[in-house]
């Protein structure tokens, strides 16, 4: 066995098991204690958020870092090394491919401008970041000449690139306000529990499509001209995480 088999074995092993934890916190977050925390009196929160946010956050960052660190490894491995980004051998590195690249993993900085601007209404940035997600798709393959897997996988890694510095850059130094004022008994700053709140939900949607790009490569292959079947997914998956956040509201205690 090849070491970069055994590596790749490896780090597949990290990445799943680190995005099982990030994944399923994120949607503990959004799923059960969103609609929990309003069923808590003041003396409650003060006693409990300060003792339980800060454990579940510890997991929920780091496992954000060791799904995006093990993801970009394997993306190394796997379709740079392994020369796997391209349909053909005959193919190289062009000018196009490598903005693609670029705009993978520094896609946040458009998104974080659009999401102040346009975030407070969920329905509009989502139709404009539907847009620009057809816009990148297509140019991965059209510009870029990424083989169908290898644009469905730097899709994923714009995602979760995006979504780990949502993590490390809004949300948890917003929650080490949010929690001090909780406990202490003060009113935290309503615009900060905004954005965490909206930077958490905006990661329940694009996890979906995540998600998809992860399994997608062991599961299915459309062929490398059909770069709109991440748009389909997404198209498909975003309508029906807003039906289990509305059903999440309903789902009562005992």
């Amino acid at each position: 066995m090849a070491v970069s088999d055994v590596l790749s074995m490896v780090f597949r092993w990290l990445h799943v098991g680190a995005g099982i934890l990030w994944i399923g916190l994120l949607y503990w977050f959004n799923f059960a204690n969103i609609p929990f925390a309003p069923t808590m009196d003041g003396d409650t929160k003060k006693k409990v958020i300060p003792e339980l946010m800060p454990r579940v956050l510890y997991f929920f960052r780091w496992g954000a870092v060791w799904t995006w660190a093990t993801g970009l490894l394997l993306l190394l491995l796997v379709f740079y090394h392994g020369a796997q980004v391209f349909p053909s051998q005959e193919q190289s590195w062009t000018a196009g491919s490598i903005v693609m690249v670029l705009v993978t993993f520094f896609m946040f900085f458009i998104y974080d401008p659009l999401s102040n601007s346009l975030g407070k209404d969920i329905k509009v940035f989502g139709a404009v970041a539907f847009v620009i997600i057809a816009l990148v798709a297509y140019l991965m393959y059209a510009w870029g000449g990424f083989g169908y897997r290898a644009q469905q996988i730097h899709m994923g890694a714009m995602f979760g690139t995006i979504m780990m510095m949502n993590v490390w850059m809004r949300i948890w130094p917003g929650q080490k306000s949010v929690i001090p004022a909780v406990k202490e008994g003060t009113a935290p700053d309503a615009a900060l529990v905004a954005q965490v709140s909206q930077r958490s939900r905006h990661n329940v949607y694009m996890s979906v499509p995540l998600v998809w790009t992860m399994i997608n490569m062991h599961t299915t292959f459309f062929g490398d001209e059909s770069w709109w079947v991440i748009l389909v997914v997404t198209g498909l998956a975003w309508p029906f995480v807003s039906w289990v956040y509305d059903k999440s509201m309903k789902v009562k205690g005992m």
